[in-house]
């Protein structure tokens, strides 16, 4: 059988501090927690960031590997994220800087998904590479 994939339903980032990952994610980036639990056939209570008709699982890092299984890294920090905007670079600096955020790098030109893309480079609590990028018009 051959089948191929839609899209991301969802990602799962490894944090050393479930609080403080989604306060920062939530105030920084605008994305919306939820909390939720026992209906997805665990009992261990998760959280969750949500953005446009995607989600991020936040997995702390004692979280039990039997009932929430994990990638081969297991360290909080070794994720490489991007996200799109709408906004310019120049508006999303301002923003991070706002926000008391180290701006490691941009704006600089990338190959995106759909085509050119101009990056912004910060880090999370945690100390992943978080990318916040725009499409430019042609």
């Amino acid at each position: 059988m051959r089948f191929t994939i839609d899209r991301i339903d969802h990602l799962v980032l490894n944090v050393a501090s479930v609080e403080l990952s989604a306060a920062w994610y939530q105030r920084v980036l605008g994305m919306e927690r939820e909390d939720f639990g026992t209906q997805h056939r665990t009992a261990q209570n998760r959280t969750a960031l949500k953005f446009g008709g995607q989600k991020i699982n936040l997995r702390p890092i004692d979280a039990n590997v039997g009932s929430w299984p994990t990638g081969v890294n297991a360290d909080p920090g070794a994720g490489d994220l991007c996200f799109i905007t709408a906004i310019p670079p120049d508006e999303v600096i301002g923003h991070l800087h706002d926000n008391g955020v180290q701006v490691l790098q941009g704006p600089v030109e990338k190959a995106g998904a759909l085509g050119p893309i101009l990056s912004v480079y910060c880090r999370d609590p945690d100390g992943n590479l978080v990318e916040i990028a725009s499409y430019q018009p042609l």
